[in-house]
């Protein structure tokens, strides 16, 4: 049998592109879940790892979504090819349990994760340089609503509406709500 795939980083992500590219490569069953690849909490993941059989094929559409880092790639791909399952990654191809597949996946995994750690290199030095130069850097995503708009829905609240109706009347999100009252 074939089994996908599929992960993004956050749940503001979108699977779409992913599941239709295990789709055309013909994954019969899609396990998908919205984890950042750096924790160790992909419960779908490790159910589809545990429903693999012998003979079957695991895709993934890229190297980045199969394993956090380069020594677990080699670990889960070991694991794989040891339980003679075969291993399709869309922009690598097929990596078999032959020394030349796993010195491919090796080198793959190797540049994978350099390319991970460069982001994050130069991340980190944008942000020091902003820091520096910018006195209104502030780190992390904007605000989507102002303060303005959140004390505004903490008043419908304090007149008896609910989550749902203050949702409907400002466009703010009940779990947005919640975070942005425990704040005031």
């Amino acid at each position: 049998m074939k089994y996908g795939y599929a992960r993004v980083s956050t749940t503001d992500q979108k699977l779409a592109n992913q599941l239709a590219l295990l789709n055309d490569a013909g994954a019969e069953r899609i396990y998908q879940e919205k984890f950042t690849g750096t924790t160790t909490k992909r419960p779908e993941f490790n159910a589809l790892l545990s429903q693999l059989e012998a003979g079957d094929m695991l895709i993934v559409t890229k190297l980045d979504r199969f394993a956090r880092n380069t020594r677990e790639a080699l670990e889960t791909i070991q694991k794989l090819f040891d339980q003679e399952i075969k291993v399709n990654i869309l922009n690598m191809g097929i990596i078999d349990n032959t020394p030349t597949g796993q010195l491919i996946f090796t080198i793959f995994s190797a540049f994978a994760q350099f390319e991970r750690d460069m982001i994050v290199t130069r991340t980190q030095e944008g942000k020091i340089y902003a820091k520096k130069n910018d006195p209104n850097f502030k780190e992390g995503r904007p605000k989507t609503y102002s303060e303005e708009q959140v004390r505004f829905a903490y008043e419908l609240r304090q007149q008896g509406m609910t989550y749902s109706m203050i949702e409907k009347k400002t466009g703010i999100g009940i779990r947005t709500l919640y975070r942005r009252f425990k704040r005031i």
